[in-house]
């Protein structure tokens, strides 16, 4: 019969003393365990109690205040007269206490002299333990709160109670002057990226027994102090990784421009303990940290001297560490390749101007569209070069005198070739050689005033700045995040302050004052009209890529870069093995530059088969129009080698009188290059300069570090995982494991993991076995355990092949056997989906140079193989032919056949059979693993082996930045050179 009509309400629970002594025991020992006296009295005349006639001399109330209400009780502890003897324990009141942190229970116990045992739970991977207050009661302590089921007798074991042992030796953290706590703001301009990055800093701090404290609004945050400065958890950062501008945030501080504000500042740091602070913003911001440390030793001797600070605390925080990061999307920190939220932004514009060419085409009207870059290019370029632009404004690079006509003509030469569309990017900084700026609107009206163009502005402004963000920033602000604590770690009174940054595709430290004064030299230069100076002051890839988008953005039928007749070449081109994002444009870039200089482009249809069947078209301005956005391969592709027929390749190449081949693809196309050279000997036609341009999701090619589409894919799975965590977050307790293409190198599960917040990656350098999955199901049981009610979803990626015995299916079903009914486990396939959709803007970019620079080696290439030496008095072997009888283009040097790569951010050409011992081919995998350094970071800010309540990691870190020094960023801006220690 229900009870509910009564509306009854739980009270209280009244444990009953006979003596003061125990009493006050009890009272003491429940205080030990969390619960708080909310009242404690003797009565002056004695009380009596309801149904009893024993007098109470005295009472206290405990409450506990657990995290959810309805788990909370309240204790009443009563000291009578006249008693009698205690009950004993088999009378007593059994209570049971719901903790995770049975470790820290222990701990009290033995510090109260209490007795207690362990034991084990077969549904759980904690012990419960067992003990009796002060009065015989017994008391209780379990992981899980209010199942309304216990095990039977015959499931507890009882443990043997031994000295405790913690379960990993944690270690000392590697700290100058001992644990470091660290404040972490956010200033300047929102970047997307910067919630990683302030998520990488606070669970790396904590992963490094160091205390995190977040300061909210920016340096406007460190000056009100109080609440704006507070200390993290680990759970006050999870979800930040997909939400863009800075959940900490931003805000203009005029008072941190006084000294006032500065001191104040000062105190509110030291009020809170804090030696350390991790800044992260644009140039303006570290140069404002870079001052605080600057001056601090001024500030703590005045709060010293006026008796705001004692000096026990001057003498503790004589000194500031600061570490810095560039959160800009203007990408404009002179000595980084990259800065955090510059990649995003550049696909926000990529997006609005994909959507805006739609438009355009149907209507057949010009765009101009104004993007950021007050005194940096390089949002515009790369999105000129990624969205296939016909003209381009940037500050370092004004255009001469007399633009407007050069604009409108070349404009009109692409209309008259066929050409719908006209798009022009402008950036905001843009100025002519005059310093005069160039805004959107007057280009607007030139355009319409002398061609007669329907023409549309549109400022794409904050847009720029918002949605979540990009993988590689994602990625980019993780890996720094993590190196800026192991920094501070590092760091010495004497060291100065330091900015992380990127170059060579490595994570550097650098000093930050030096950072910024060339930053500042580039504006400078623009002012001062030394426009050479400002290009020079910008990485050696951004002249390169002006330069080269310069030569293939328009039509030009006259143009000065043709060709002498006798320097121009027959060049083919063919797509191998899978598709993947970036080989449409790689194929564009490629065929403009040579038809602008005069040469012939073949394009070969449907891979090494459709050129075996002789289906080769030449390719024209035109036809390769729309590419720069187009997925897959419009060409065809297709996995199988040329040995199938190598007699009808070589046929199908000599009648089309191919003189230079260029192949975009994966492994596939690696060991197709690999096969043709390696049968020169007996056909000529293959004695011609070879390149690979590599292009596959799997990025598994040898001779470089990025593949064509490898971002595409990260892109798609980082998406992906958003949303499938979206669907385990709602159901609160599910575990998806996601299968991720790879093939046999665990790059993309790697990079992609660590973007997406991944709790562990399975890849097939590592494989699986069941320790492994021992050690990740216990992590998820504990951490679903803690987050009870309020759990938040997970994913897991596994690499497709992982391992041949523990399939994406199995490893779900031993999560979800295994899990004690804690979470459940779902498995996703994301297939195909990596290899398609609209290429990222970081492909597009690395697809253009790296078709640019392939046309230029083999031009040169094929140059030198034309010349024909006086053989008249040489006398040769009689199976070998004189020189003179042989194709106009003829070289059979192992360097004529080459793989192009991305090295750092440089691009290089690696002859091909320089590059078989470098591979695995039985693995189709190159034996270096560059990224490997991501991957323990992955499983540290997950929490596996993390004590994320009291701080330590059982894993150890391995820093992989290089440090940097004043000297080394002059020799690499002021003089051009190379660092070794980079290479």
């Amino acid at each position: 019969m229900s009870n509910s009509g009564l509306g009854v309400d739980f009270s209280h629970i009244a444990l009953v003393a006979n003596s003061n002594q125990t009493f006050e025991a009890t009272v003491a020992f429940y205080v030990s365990l969390g619960l708080s006296v909310v009242r404690k009295v003797t009565h002056d005349q004695a009380q009596r109690d309801i149904g009893h006639e024993n007098n109470i001399v005295s009472e206290a109330w405990l409450h506990l205040f657990a995290t959810r209400s309805e788990n909370s009780v309240t204790l009443r502890i009563i000291f009578v007269e006249g008693g009698g003897a205690s009950k004993s324990s088999g009378d007593a009141i059994r209570i049971c206490l719901a903790t995770q942190d049975m470790k820290a229970v222990k701990a009290i116990l033995k510090s109260n002299d209490c007795a207690f045992t362990e034991h084990a739970d077969p549904k759980y991977p904690v012990a419960r333990i067992a003990t009796h207050d002060p009065l015989g009661n017994d008391v209780f302590f379990t992981p899980h709160a209010n199942t309304f089921s216990i095990p039977s007798s015959p499931e507890i074991k009882t443990v043997r109670v031994e000295p405790e042992v913690a379960p990993f030796d944690l270690g000392a953290p590697a700290v100058q002057g001992g644990r470091k706590n660290i404040g972490i703001l956010t200033s300047g301009g929102d970047a997307q990226g910067m919630n990683a990055c302030v998520r990488a800093v606070v669970r790396m701090s904590i992963a490094r027994s160091c205390r995190p404290f977040l300061v909210y609004e920016g340096y406007q945050g460190l000056v009100d102090g109080g609440d704006k400065i507070r200390e993290a958890g680990w759970s006050d950062v999870s979800g930040f990784l997909t939400l863009g501008g800075t959940m900490i945030g931003t805000a203009r501080c005029a008072a941190f421009r006084e000294i006032e504000g500065r001191r104040t500042g000062v105190l509110n740091l030291i009020k809170h303990g804090i030696d350390a602070l991790v800044v992260i913003g644009g140039d303006g911001s570290l140069t404002g940290a870079d001052r605080l440390r600057a001056e601090w030793p001024d500030h703590v001797a005045a709060l010293e001297r006026d008796g705001r600070i004692g000096r026990a605390e001057a003498n503790k925080y004589s000194s500031l560490m600061i570490v810095g990061m560039v959160g800009s999307i203007d990408n404009d920190l002179a000595s980084t390749d990259m800065t955090i939220g510059a990649c995003s932004a550049l696909e926000r514009i990529c997006e609005s101007v994909d959507a805006i060419l739609s438009t355009a085409t149907s209507h057949q009207r010009a765009f101009v569209v104004e993007v950021m870059g007050r005194h940096c290019g390089w949002l515009a370029l790369n999105a000129a070069i990624s969205t296939g632009a016909d003209y381009l404004f940037i500050p370092e690079a004004p255009p001469k005198n007399g633009w407007e006509d050069a604009m409108c003509a070349t404009l009109k030469a692409s209309r008259d070739a066929g050409k719908r569309t006209s798009l022009v990017i402008v950036a905001e900084g843009a100025v002519d050689r005059q310093l005069r700026p160039i805004r959107a609107n007057e280009v607007r009206d030139i355009l319409a005033t002398r061609l007669g163009y329907d023409t549309r502005v549109t400022i794409l402004g904050h847009v720029q700045r918002g949605g979540a963000p990009a993988h590689f920033d994602r990625f980019l602000g993780t890996m720094q995040g993590a190196e800026a604590v192991e920094a501070i770690l590092r760091a010495t009174p004497s060291t100065p302050s330091l900015v992380i940054g990127m170059l060579e595709n490595k994570i550097t430290t650098q000093p930050l004052k030096e950072a910024i004064e060339l930053t500042g030299q580039v504006a400078q230069a623009i002012e001062s009209c030394n426009f050479d100076r400002a290009m020079a002051l910008r990485s050696a890839s951004f002249a390169k890529q002006l330069t080269s988008y310069k030569e293939i953005a328009n039509f030009n039928p006259d143009s000065k870069m043709k060709l002498p007749d006798e320097q121009r070449l027959r060049i083919a081109i063919v797509h191998a093995g899978a598709p993947a994002g970036g080989m449409n444009t790689a194929t564009r870039s490629a065929v403009r530059l040579c038809i602008n200089r005069g040469h012939t482009v073949l394009g070969v249809h449907n891979g090494f088969p459709g050129l075996m069947r002789g289906e080769i078209s030449e390719l024209d301005w035109l036809t390769v129009d729309g590419w720069t956005i187009a997925g897959g391969s419009r060409l065809g592709t297709n996995r199988d080698q040329p040995g199938l027929q190598m007699g009808a390749v070589a046929y199908q190449m000599q009648k089309h009188n191919v003189q230079a081949l260029m192949v975009v693809g994966g492994f596939e196309a690696f060991t197709a290059v690999l096969e043709l050279g390696r049968n020169r000997s007996q056909y000529p036609a293959f004695c011609i300069p070879m390149v690979l341009v590599p292009a596959t999701v799997s990025n598994n090619v040898p001779g470089t570090e990025f593949s064509l589409g490898a971002d595409t894919a990260a892109n798609v799975i980082v998406r992906s995982t958003d949303m499938i965590k979206q669907s385990a977050s709602s159901n609160r307790r599910r575990v998806f494991v996601i299968e991720v293409q790879g093939g046999n190198c665990g790059f993309l599960a790697v990079t992609a993991g660590l973007s997406g917040g991944s709790t562990t990656v399975y890849t097939p350098e590592e494989g699986v076995d069941l320790t492994r999955l021992q050690r990740d199901i216990a992590h998820l049981r504990a951490r679903y355990i803690k987050e009870l009610g309020r759990s938040e979803g997970r994913v897991t990626l596994c690499n497709e092949n992982a391992s041949k015995i523990y399939s994406t299916e199995m490893i779900a079903s031993i999560y979800e056997a295994e899990s004690g009914g804690f979470y459940g486990a779902r498995t996703s396939v994301l297939g195909h989906l990596q290899q398609g959709g609209t290429p990222s803007p970081l492909d597009r970019c690395r697809a253009n140079t790296m078709a640019v620079d392939s046309v230029n080696w083999l031009q040169a290439r094929c140059w030198d193989a034309m010349h024909v030496p006086n053989e008249e008095n040489v006398r040769l072997p009689s199976d070998q032919l004189k020189r003179k009888y042989f194709p106009r283009v003829y070289t059979d040097a192992p360097q004529s056949a080459t793989v192009i790569g991305v090295i750092g951010s440089e691009v290089r050409f690696t002859p091909i059979a320089d590059l078989v011992v470098h591979t695995d081919f039985a693995r189709r995998v190159p034996r270096t693993i560059w990224w490997e350094a991501s991957r323990q970071l992955i499983d540290i800010l997950s929490g596996v082996g993390v004590d994320i309540e009291k701080g330590g990691c059982v894993s150890e870190y391995k820093s992989c930045a290089i440090d940097l020094t004043a000297d080394d960023l002059m020799r690499l801006y002021g003089q051009h050179r190379r660092l070794s220690k980079l290479s």
